[in-house]
């Protein structure tokens, strides 16, 4: 993508509004714009980042099993009314209709999810099997925060399990948080990740959150140190911790540590919590009818994308792990005119890379100066940097800036080729708090 084609903008200065480091970062390197309190819209390299990050999740569901599906994003009061959340869910948004009609817009779709499956459910022969959806919803949020982290509108995968009985949810509720791990590696999180245990509500003893360490997250966890020196991320909410009585579920140590975090995603074990209001049963081998057992897994697609933007950023901009980035290579060809030699190398650099099947920015703002181009590099945060001019063509090396690291080299075509597609890749390394 040549960057004097994107119809977007970088800028210097802070947004006024930006209350986060996501919303200020994201804001001016031109990924998102806000379009009032709460609401975002994703610009064409933010959208690319997001669909990443969408790829990793669904390549997890589907190797689970899972079926992908697109549910209605508006409901009827009735199916509300019949779950008993019309009333209760603090944040649900009532839509008025034509007439004296009214509408939920989904925030979660159990009441859309659980009468569809009744259609299709009958027999223990249809069970057990899961169905997932990666869709816009929404909540009406009394106090909106944290740019991207907390909206009104944000994009989510939700899973929806069934199952003959406990035994079977129990079984596939493992099988899902093995996924999730995946997900989070992935997206170069599973260092920052903690499941956590939080309560189960009405539904089980323990749901179960992943949370990631960041020092100016909105949770408090705490961290069993039983856990981690056993090589595992495990901690218990703040809502369910009492100091000197909470013991850990894993290894029964009441040893914590307190720590910041975002949470990115939480399962939970639904039971019969929504089948038996909407009559979701199925008939055994014996003829007797029994409920489905339930259970619903979410991951916050957008909420990512601000947790990892603010994990890895550094005071020059974004750093964007090179599973999810917008691209692999960010080539500034430092040349006047079109004509000169270093500009043309840098175009066949990129018909090259493209021909490799690797994605590259390509900054073709002649008439922007070396050093602004280079700090735009920093600010959107594409792995690999590349300068192409006069005295790379003199050493016949590209001068490479691993924007992760930031260190610069001097290195081949060849050698940038291998960064690109790396195997295994190499962790990222985690922001640092500025002045610390």
């Amino acid at each position: 993508m040549r960057l004097s084609r994107l119809f977007t903008k970088t800028a210097r200065q802070a947004p006024n509004n930006a209350d986060s480091l996501n919303a200020d970062l994201l804001v001016r390197a031109g990924f998102v714009q806000q379009t009032m309190a709460g609401v975002y819209s994703y610009l064409p390299l933010g959208l690319c980042v997001l669909r990443k990050i969408e790829v990793a999740v669904r390549e997890e569901m589907n190797a689970l099993g899972a079926q992908e599906l697109l549910l209605s994003a508006l409901s009827s009061r009735e199916a509300w009314e019949r779950s008993g959340r019309w009333g209760t869910f603090d944040v649900l948004f009532h839509v008025p209709g034509a007439g004296d009609q009214e509408y939920a817009l989904n925030p979660t779709h159990e009441e859309i999810v659980v009468p569809l499956v009744r259609h299709f459910v009958h027999s223990h022969r249809d069970l057990p099997f899961a169905c997932y959806q990666i869709q816009t919803k929404f909540r009406n949020e009394l106090r909106v925060k944290s740019g991207i982290l907390r909206n009104r509108e944000f994009l989510m995968k939700d899973l929806y399990s069934f199952h003959q009985d406990d035994a079977c949810l129990e079984r596939y509720y493992e099988r899902v948080q093995e996924a999730y791990g995946r997900v989070f590696d992935r997206l170069g999180l599973a260092e920052r990740t903690y499941r956590t245990f939080a309560s189960g509500g009405s539904f089980s003893q323990y749901s179960h959150e992943y949370q990631v360490l960041l020092p100016q997250g909105e949770d408090t966890i705490y961290i069993s140190e039983a856990a981690e020196a056993r090589g595992r991320r495990v901690a218990i909410n703040s809502e369910i911790y009492r100091k000197g009585e909470t013991v850990c579920p894993v290894t029964g140590g009441m040893a914590f540590r307190e720590a910041c975090a975002s949470e990115a995603a939480n399962i939970f074990k639904l039971g019969t919590k929504f089948s038996v209001p909407f009559k979701l049963q199925y008939t055994d081998d014996g003829g007797q009818s029994h409920p489905v057992v339930m259970g619903c897994y979410g991951i916050g697609i957008s909420r990512l994308m601000g947790i990892i933007t603010e994990v890895f950023a550094d005071d020059e901009g974004l750093r964007w792990p090179l599973s999810i980035a917008p691209a692999a290579v960010h080539i500034v060809p430092l040349a006047r005119e079109v004509t000169e030699k270093a500009y043309k190398e840098a175009e066949e650099l990129l018909a090259r890379l493209e021909g490799r099947g690797i994605c590259a920015l390509f900054d073709d703002r002649l008439n922007a100066s070396p050093g602004v181009r280079l700090a735009d590099a920093d600010l959107i945060g594409v792995p690999f940097r590349v300068v192409v001019s006069e005295k790379t063509l003199q050493k016949k090396k590209l001068e490479v800036k691993k924007r992760q690291v930031g260190e610069t080299e001097w290195m081949t075509e060849k050698e940038l080729i291998a960064l690109c597609n790396p195997s295994p890749p190499s962790p990222l390394p985690l922001r640092q708090e500025r002045g610390g």
